[in-house]
């Protein structure tokens, strides 16, 4: 096992910095590394990591949504209002519209099969999109208007909302039926959500406050309870529905809010987390891309990738109606509203391991939007946000 842990970082750590020399993003080579090193290719990560990456993912993931909280001013997202709100679940609602209008026709497929394959694809990736907000937030890019952390608070809660769509759709491909439930329990689940966060973020301000300790220390009290909201949902989501992401990024916004100079400390503390969090996380999702599934997969399947995000993209136009955003910086929000990764890695083979027809058809095309949206989303972010966003 150690010896694949010094594959996946040295490779991921040299590949990365290759891409960022070729002014690629870094991401782009940590996934290729994974693809490489991983079972479909060299096959040198030892199966025991592989059976716990989706773990490893998520820890990944919780790193970076404590660094989101711990920058995102609630007051600022307060500003925003209606287009963080419509950011949530409209631009996701279009995407899978338009999977259901045009994969039947492209693919072959049914329009059931349509809805889950749009289902899994209309999620955008916070490992991807977060890492580059808190980065427009630190350098003050469009912070003035709130636009890095609208898109922040977006697509923490655009996960929640398409993964509910997946488990009805293929329930209803199981044989079951549609439940009005599964559909109350969005909202429920993200309210809950925010208020555990608040709870749990205000909990933790008395404590660190009360109890002297080192900063190092309260990384790993607020990790370990945030590792323990995750496992929480686990457990008992279908009794209570509850968005344990959203509330580790409440927790940070609280922390944020009661103590700023704390949340700063902390953050920094963060920071050097995510470098190794970062690594793990992409290489993992590259090593779960299968190569003989990205050879299958035709040019209809890219067509079809780029025509649904042209949904998605109008999705974030129409959110962005009546704002006092110009023309360039919703052309911002819409390209920083398309990257892809994480959830597809996680979800993509799951219609598969159901049995479900449009298995593999599903898992092809979460290969080929992982390959395609993920590095062009974050090129597009990186190359456009100082040109298209004012520096407050």
């Amino acid at each position: 096992m150690l010896i694949s842990l010094t594959y996946i970082t040295l490779s991921g750590l040299i590949l990365g910095y290759v891409c960022k020399k070729l002014h690629f993003p870094s991401l782009f080579g940590m996934i290729i590394a994974g693809i490489l090193i991983g079972p479909h290719m060299l096959n040198i990560i030892d199966s025991s990591i592989l059976d716990i990456s989706a773990e490893i993912r998520k820890i990944a993931l919780i790193i970076i949504l404590i660094r989101a909280g711990l920058k995102l001013s609630l007051d600022d997202l307060k500003k925003v209002g209606r287009p963080a709100i419509l950011m949530c679940f409209l631009p996701a609602t279009l995407e899978v519209i338009g999977m259901v209008l045009l994969a039947p026709p492209i693919l072959g497929i049914s329009v059931l099969e349509a809805a889950i394959l749009g289902s899994v694809i209309a999620a955008v990736s916070p490992a991807v999109i977060v890492p580059r907000m808190i980065k427009l937030i630190d350098e003050n890019y469009g912070s003035k208007k709130s636009i890095p952390q609208m898109i922040l608070a977006g697509a923490s809660v655009d996960d929640v909302f398409v993964i509910v769509l997946f488990t009805t759709f293929t329930s209803l491909a199981l044989g079951g039926s549609i439940s009005v439930k599964s559909f109350i329990a969005i909202p429920v689940s993200i309210v809950v959500g925010v208020l555990v966060g608040i709870i749990t973020g205000l909990l933790l301000y008395l404590f660190f406050n009360k109890f002297h300790m080192r900063d190092s220390v309260k990384v790993i009290i607020l990790l370990g309870i945030c590792f323990a909201l995750t496992t929480a949902e686990d457990k008992w989501g279908k009794i209570i529905p509850f968005a344990s992401l959203i509330a580790v990024m409440a927790i940070g916004s609280v922390i944020k809010k009661k103590k700023q100079q704390l949340a700063t400390r902390l953050s920094g503390k963060f920071d050097k987390l995510w470098v190794a969090a970062e690594i793990f996380l992409f290489v993992l999702v590259g090593a779960s891309v299968e190569i003989e599934t990205l050879k299958s997969a035709g040019l209809s399947a890219v067509i079809l990738i780029m025509c649904v995000l042209v949904f998605r993209m109008l999705g974030v136009f129409l959110c962005m109606l009546g704002t006092k955003l110009n023309k360039k910086e919703r052309l911002f929000c819409m390209l920083a509203y398309t990257p892809k990764a994480t959830v597809q890695a996680a979800i993509g083979g799951l219609p598969l391991a159901m049995g479900l027809a449009c298995g593999s058809v599903v898992l092809m095309v979460s290969v080929v939007a992982i390959m395609i949206t993920a590095p062009l989303g974050a090129f597009a972010i990186d190359i456009t946000y100082k040109k298209f966003l004012e520096n407050n």
